[in-house]
């Protein structure tokens, strides 16, 4: 081996002896132990940071789900609850549009139209006869909604008219005109009360059929009522004004009538207008005084049962 080799051989030597002297003086325990605790704390640094970044983030991520499905609810509620208040009933609908728009109103104060309103409310949806077709008209088919409402007047012009008037949607108007020989209350209409004639046809197994009221022996029997009236048994009967023969056709009509659906046999009836001792003495005559449910204002209410099954013909209040 020649000398230069070997030179450079001791010099490297030297170097690596060199070296290591220095590793020995600088890697010491004491820098081992805190480069050791340096790292660790930049790792805690590093997932402090990162764990603060997913806590910011996700509750907007999480938070933004929920929000769109609540919106979304509150829309499809809202839109539920806005179809079930478009859903009312036609009658009733038209009864607000009409009391609206025109200068009509019913002629009853709050304590008659309560009374009557109280009354429907328990037997609606039922058959309603109503004799008149006044400004209340509207308001008797929207207490009746659902039911079967037939109008009755003896002015067919004011029929006419009405179902002109009548508006689209609202269903069709049910109004036929009737004819009664006498609008005025006399004695001798009163005393009507005590005829055969007119008790007979009370009890009849037709009552108030055509073939009685074409030439009826009784004074205030109707004529013209029309086929509508026969079709059903009226749960509540509304006289609009006490006009004798309305007031007679009331009282055969619920003293005849059939057992309805529910296997009721008393029929409602509200006679509105009294006013004064004839009008009174006259609706008592033949709806019965015994039969008085209420009275407010002008408004009398009786509960008149059925005398259908009786064996023999009785006077009008037993």
């Amino acid at each position: 081996m020649t000398s230069p080799m070997l030179a450079r051989k001791a010099k490297l030597k030297t170097h690596l002896v060199s070296a290591k002297a220095k590793l020995k003086l600088h890697v010491t325990p004491r820098r081992v132990v805190l480069l050791a605790a340096a790292a660790f704390s930049a790792f805690l640094i590093l997932s402090t940071i990162r764990t603060l970044h997913l806590h910011h983030s996700a509750p907007r991520r999480a938070a933004t789900a929920p929000a769109a499905v609540v919106r979304h609810t509150q829309h499809q509620k809202q839109g539920e609850e806005c179809g079930k208040a478009a859903a009312v009933p036609a009658p009733v609908a038209a009864a607000l549009v009409h009391y609206a728009t025109t200068g009509e109103t019913p002629r009853q104060t709050e304590a008659e139209a309560g009374a009557a309103a109280r009354v429907l409310a328990a037997r609606a949806p039922c058959n309603l006869l109503v004799f008149g077709l006044g400004p209340s008209a509207a308001l008797w088919a929207a207490l009746n909604h659902g039911g079967r409402t037939l109008f009755l007047d003896t002015d067919a012009d004011g029929i006419a008219a009405a179902r002109a008037a009548h508006p689209a949607g609202a269903g069709e108007l049910h109004a036929h005109p009737v004819a009664f020989r006498t609008a005025a209350i006399t004695d001798e209409l009163l005393a009507l009360r005590n005829s055969s004639d007119c008790a007979a046809a009370a009890s009849a197994a037709k009552p108030l059929s055509p073939e009685h009221v074409e030439r009826p022996a009784c004074a205030l029997a109707p004529r013209g009522l029309p086929a509508a009236f026969y079709e059903a048994e009226w749960d509540v009967i509304v006289v609009e004004t006490p006009v004798p023969g309305a007031i007679y056709t009331a009282a055969v009509a619920a003293r005849t009538r059939r057992p309805g659906t529910t296997g009721e046999t008393t029929t409602d009836v509200l006679v509105h207008g009294v006013d004064g001792a004839a009008e009174e003495g006259f609706v008592r005559a033949f709806l019965c005084e015994g039969y008085v449910k209420e009275e407010a204002g002008r408004l009398r209410h009786f509960a008149v049962p059925s005398h259908r099954d009786d064996k023999e013909a009785m006077p009008f209040c037993p």
